[in-house]
């Protein structure tokens, strides 16, 4: 039986932080980052059945083209990465009522919509990449011991780091998704595919400099950007998409993050028609999810 400090409920029964109830959450999930982008995506639902609020997690649960969707925004970072991921698990595989975990897991699809900043000069504004692994360097997965490390990618990234000299103030750990059917084999002439990069913050964490300096200094970037392992490079860099694989992957479940890159880092450039953006990364989101 697991206490009630450990999984906290509601007077209500509802899970703690998302307020939500077994059954008012689909097993196919799309996560996005800002509140407001929820409406955004549950507005092209035929219709919708649920809306939560609480706090910064925004739940919309409903139907599009006769597929069961939910939409919750997980807020920034992989600290709120770590409540979503394991409350939204808890709904399906805890019984809530007994504290037990259930005898037979459930497997859900995340599909992550979020905005990015490419990390390589050739890769254009407002274009799409799928995160088909992840570069955590934001201090949430050393908490998460069973984790699933991509150990020899983690291996060759460290020493490219070495013998560049230019080690990072975090070890790099690589992690990979288990990818949904619909985006094993993407579409090459749609979307890049390549490592994320997932950042503990914005500005520094990032390599940014307003009035402090960064330890993630241009040498570092450099030879971040000129990685390779195979057809593998670090392409973009964000601030969820690492916690979701590694806790996706470790509970059984399958995930995607699909970014819209509406900055580029290494030209300093920044897009001239963000939401329209986000509204075309959306709309190809849900074409994907339900095959239309």
């Amino acid at each position: 039986m697991i206490p009630a400090s450990e999984l906290i409920l509601r007077p209500d029964g509802s899970i703690y932080h998302l307020h939500l109830l077994p059954g008012q959450v689909a097993d196919t999930i799309i996560t996005v980052g800002d509140p407001e982008r929820v409406g955004e995506v549950s507005r092209r639902f035929d219709r919708i059945e649920l809306r939560v609020e609480a706090r910064e997690f925004v739940t919309h649960t409903g139907e599009l083209n006769g597929q069961r969707l939910s939409v919750i925004s997980t807020g920034i970072g992989t600290d709120n990465v770590d409540i979503v991921l394991n409350e939204l698990d808890a709904l399906f595989n805890i019984d809530l009522k007994r504290r037990e975990i259930a005898a037979k897991p459930t497997s859900l699809t995340f599909l992550r919509l979020g905005t990015s900043g490419a990390f390589q000069s050739d890769i254009p504004l407002d274009s799409v990449v799928l995160s088909t692994a992840s570069l955590s360097l934001d201090g949430l997965l050393p908490f998460y011991p069973t984790t699933a490390v991509d150990s020899g990618l983690s291996a060759a990234l460290s020493r490219h780091l070495e013998e560049a000299g230019t080690p990072l103030p975090t070890p790099p750990t690589v992690v990979r998704p288990l990818l949904p059917d619909f985006l094993v084999n993407p579409d090459p002439d749609r979307i890049a595919t390549g490592i994320t990069m997932t950042a503990s913050g914005f500005y520094a964490s990032q390599g940014r400099v307003l009035r402090l300096p960064t330890a993630l200094n241009g040498s570092v970037l450099e030879a971040l950007r000129s990685f390779r392992s195979d057809s593998l490079r670090i392409t973009n860099i964000e601030m969820e998409t690492a916690g979701i694989y590694a806790l996706a992957t470790a509970l059984g479940h399958r995930s995607a993050s699909l970014s819209a890159l509406l900055a580029n880092r290494a030209q300093g450039t920044f897009s001239r028609q963000p939401a329209r953006t986000v509204d075309q990364l959306i709309d190809y989101g849900l074409s994907l999810l339900t095959g239309k």
